[in-house]
Order: structure tokens, then sequence, then C-alpha cells
């Protein structure tokens, strides 16, 4: 694979996670801030939940770096 392909599929390993993670965080937050105005005790899960799709992005990013480590 030549350098431009490495830099697109690197490019992709964070892009399309990232594009998910901001999808999955557009759903979940007012569906947290309007719980949260009915039961505030649910504060901790609120905030777990909106963490939760955080970790695409981070997995996302790490293989893109092991992309560009294993290419040199």
């Amino acid at each position: 694979m030549d350098t431009w392909g490495i830099g697109v599929a690197a490019a992709l390993a964070v892009g399309l996670p990232a594009l998910a993670t901001g999808w999955a965080q557009s759903r979940i937050g007012p569906a947290a801030a309007a719980s949260l105005t009915e039961r505030p005790e649910l504060g901790a899960t609120a905030i777990l939940l909106i963490a939760i799709p955080e970790t695409m992005a981070i997995l996302g990013f790490v293989v893109a770096v092991l992309i560009l480590m294993r290419t040199g």
C-alpha cells in the first residue's frame, strides 16, 4: 500500500468512529438532560452514558496510530 492509502486508512480509522460518537452523543445528551430534570439522582449514570461513546473515538485513534507505526 502506498503512502497516500496509508494516510487515508488512518484518517478513516479516526474519522468514522468520531462521526459515530458525535451521532450517539447527539441522541444521548438530550435524553440525559430530560431524565435529569425528572430524576436528578441519575447524574452519575448520565455522565457515564455520555462518556461511553467516547471510547469509540479513542479506539479509532489507537488503530490509526497502529496503522501508521506498522508502516514505518
